[in-house]
């Protein structure tokens, strides 16, 4: 999660530039923002709620990416970057509310603003930081470290997101994860 505040100073003027292009939007439960095979146009803020970032195999099964929780920035950059078809899907898993950027006010924003440039350097930053983290999480953790550390960053994924989500994220099955969670913690359901 990262403040904007806590990252650039932006005058009066600037803030009410900025203002005159977010998009207050609020998405339903099992809503999308994007879904696999559109081209992905805007960058969000969550403002409250969560969503979860996926991409539907060809047997229908689920492979859980990613989640973002209130104060993250929520996007797909391939797709929005490149102007190509997202792979994944994001879908509100409790009702959401978001501000929203349309990727074509960026570049005049930027100009504008070019604070904001900085700023979302430092997000690109930190999302390829956290891709490579999870590679080598992946690669090198057991999964019953992967599930500590990820109960260490989003103490409160367990109260908000699906365990079969969670569980897919960790790239383990279900009952899996219940085994780590009863070993780690017993009692825990």
């Amino acid at each position: 999660m990262i403040d904007i505040h806590a990252v650039i100073t932006l005058t009066s003027s600037e803030w009410e530039i900025l203002d005159s292009v977010l998009e207050k939007v609020t998405i339903p439960k099992n809503d999308f923002l994007l879904k696999e095979g559109s081209v992905c146009d805007s960058i969000a803020m969550v403002c409250s709620g969560v969503l979860v970032y996926y991409k539907t195999m060809e047997n229908g099964n689920e492979v859980t990416t990613d989640f973002a929780f209130e104060g993250d920035w929520v996007t797909n950059n391939y797709s929005r970057l490149n102007g190509s078809t997202s792979h994944l899907n994001i879908k509100a898993i409790e009702d959401s509310e978001l501000w929203v950027i349309k990727h074509r006010e960026l570049n005049r924003l930027y100009e504008q603003i070019p604070a904001l440039e900085h700023f979302s350097r430092i997000l690109m930053e930190q999302a390829y930081v956290k891709l490579v983290e999870l590679s080598i999480d992946l690669q090198t953790l057991s999964a019953t470290e992967r599930y500590l550390k990820l109960l260490q960053d989003y103490p409160e994924i367990f109260q908000k997101v699906p365990l079969y989500h969670i569980a897919n994220y960790l790239g383990i099955a279900p009952k899996s994860l219940s085994r780590i969670r009863n070993t780690a913690f017993p009692g825990m359901k």
